[in-house]
């Protein structure tokens, strides 16, 4: 397994003797567990989240399973949550999955079923961590741009030639193609298409217009 040992699986729920045995199994894996008789005590307890996974009861008194979910989507959207529930429910399970629930089990759950969940949704927590950190990267690449190179910068990845954007800006076609080059040495691209990739990453690229190297 190439997850992080040191990975933590929040397990919430308000049957006290299944945290209790499924918290032992975890920790016979070699991670930590840490458990939780409801949702509201989970988010209050959540601060900076590690690597790791959420098991989540469907059926809670209070905030349930669901709820939680949505809750985290905002509070620590990288976590992924699997839903263990003793009651089968196509409609809950549908809607969990829909909202990106990692996994939907059904108890009892075996440890080889559960295991493998969780080695899913650790998987998928660095996937998202790993994503999530060179979105930090490129943002702080961008952020790094003058005023005037973050101008050229959307419109070229926008699909503006330098023709346009020198009449739009109002300066000239060889100033317009020495912002470019800095623009591409201060977000490390290789190439135009790296460029409009990285504007796309952030959301910045409009999927409306071609861009034109």
């Amino acid at each position: 397994m190439n997850e992080p040992r040191g990975a933590i699986i929040h397990v919430v729920d308000d049957d006290r003797s299944f945290r209790t045995a499924i918290c032992r199994l975890i920790e016979a894996w070699g991670f930590r567990a840490a458990s939780y008789g409801s949702g509201d005590e989970f988010l209050a307890r959540l601060s900076d989240p590690e690597p790791g996974c959420v098991l989540v009861d469907l059926q809670m008194p209070d905030l349930d399973g669901l709820e939680l979910q949505e809750r985290l989507a905002e509070k620590a959207p990288l976590l992924p949550v699997l839903f263990l529930t003793g009651h089968g429910d196509v409609p809950a399970s549908v809607r969990a999955m829909k909202a990106g629930a990692a996994d939907f089990l059904e108890k009892p759950v075996s440890g080889a079923v559960l295991f493998e969940a969780v080695r899913r949704a650790l998987a998928d927590n660095e996937r998202r961590r790993t994503a999530g950190d060179r979105l930090t990267v490129l943002r702080a690449r961008v952020a790094a741009l003058t005023a005037r190179e973050s101008h050229v910068f959307r419109l070229m990845v926008r699909g503006k030639r330098n023709k346009q954007i020198a009449y739009e800006l109002t300066i000239s076609e060889r100033t317009v193609k020495a912002h470019r080059q800095k623009i591409m040495e201060k977000l490390a691209a290789r190439s135009f298409a790296e460029t409009v990739s990285i504007a796309a990453e952030l959301g910045l690229a409009d999927q409306g217009e071609q861009p034109q190297p």
